[in-house]
């Protein structure tokens, strides 16, 4: 008989032994319920501090899924609705354009962006990088952001955004899939509607409901020395990264940009009950957070046939789709890994993982800090132990 539990501290044990990975750990739940944990290596190797279960790591991307339940909790009460116009709350989407192909034109007026482009990454809105105008441009804002993190003066999500309004689109909303920015403008676009911060608005509705008390957009100094360094992984033995990427602030202290798409601050057992919410159809504990029908909605695949082709040169993301800022596996059959059909959830640039698997009634919530990891191949070969 295959002991799993064995093998998945093998495999943790020779991802950090080899200087794969600096640190992780891995919670596993069947039915909310924990079937396994387990951890390894080192939150801080220069400081010999183990990478321990109340650790405090860096989501970077895993916050989309907690910004896109915030839109969920506006949306089931009525607040706000997946087809209005982006416009109607940030000035600057208005009168937005685009440059395709060289040619900067209006964005169509009976096609402007929608929540629902912002949920489903369909916006035109991309992150930085040097081949289009709307990358060159949302860079120069992210360059000014990350100057500005040392100033009296910093950028807040929605002078961010407002500025982002500014910078052409990539593409007509709607027509194709690109993962960008987009969960920065709903979290700029939830701040305008609640009439609260971001971190406000996550720690009534979400983090103090769900316990989940180490969550948050920074890292308090009574809990620093939980904090996790973050690792290049590149040679025999990981480095120390510093620098603040995507304008998040890499000393983990207070930043007026809270970034829904990369901003939180959390725990294993934090992320394990925001988890647990979704898997028991948004109850926790007896209280009714989202409804049944709104995170059934929350975890279905929302691409068109047109937009999901953009997904194919993802190419560990094979059999996913994508909707509500998470990766919904809709062909079992055509994916990499071993997953059951609904599965969704989605990962971070350091590396922190989250999946839940109705299927099977699986959740697996795994955290690391190794620069540029998202989901890498020890992910997919733990993965592959629990789900065979």
């Amino acid at each position: 008989m295959r002991d799993k539990n064995k093998l998945i501290k093998d495999c943790m044990d020779k991802a950090v032994e080899s200087g794969h990975l600096a640190g992780l750990n891995l919670l596993v739940l069947k039915d909310g319920k924990e079937i396994s944990y387990n951890e390894a290596g080192y939150a801080n190797i220069e400081e010999n501090k183990p990478f321990k279960r109340d650790t405090i790591v860096r989501l970077y991307s895993q916050s989309k899924p907690v910004t896109a339940a915030c839109a969920m909790l506006l949306i089931q009460d009525g607040i706000i609705e997946p087809y209005e116009p982006v416009g109607d709350y940030i000035e600057s989407f208005k009168n937005q354009e685009i440059v395709e192909g060289g040619v900067r034109r209006s964005v169509r007026a009976d096609r402007p962006m929608f929540i629902k482009d912002l949920l489903d990454m369909t916006s035109g809105l991309v992150y930085p990088f040097v081949n289009t105008p709307a990358e060159i441009g949302t860079g120069e804002i992210y360059n000014e952001l990350i100057e500005r993190l040392t100033s009296d003066n910093m950028m807040s999500t929605m002078e961010f955004a407002d500025r982002l309004g500014e910078v052409p689109l990539n593409f007509q909303p709607g027509e194709h899939f690109q993962y960008g920015t987009s969960a920065d403008i709903l979290g700029a676009v939830i701040e305008k509607v609640s009439g609260q911060k971001l971190g406000e608005f996550m720690k009534e509705r979400l983090f103090d409901p769900l316990g989940m008390k180490d969550t948050g957009f920074y890292v308090p100094d009574e809990k620093m020395d939980r904090y996790a360094m973050a690792y290049n992984c590149y040679g025999d033995h990981p480095v120390p990264y510093s620098g603040n990427n995507l304008g998040i602030r890499d000393d983990g202290k207070k930043n007026a940009f809270e970034s829904g798409g990369a901003g939180l601050f959390s725990t294993v057992d934090d992320y394990a009950n925001f988890a647990r919410m979704l898997m028991n159809g948004g109850t926790f504990e007896g209280k009714e957070i989202l409804t049944k029908r709104t995170v059934k909605f929350m975890t279905s695949a929302k691409l068109t046939p047109w937009q999901q082709n953009d997904m194919y040169s993802w190419q560990t993301l094979g059999g996913f789709s994508y909707g509500n800022l998470m990766r919904i596996m809709k062909d079992p059959e055509r994916a990499g890994i071993m997953a059951g059909e609904g599965e969704y959830g989605w990962d971070g640039w350091l590396g922190p993982y989250f999946c839940n698997d109705p299927e099977s009634r699986t959740s697996i919530i795994m955290l690391t800090q190794r620069v540029d990891y998202g989901t890498g191949p020890v992910t997919r070969k733990l993965r592959n132990i629990i789900f065979s």
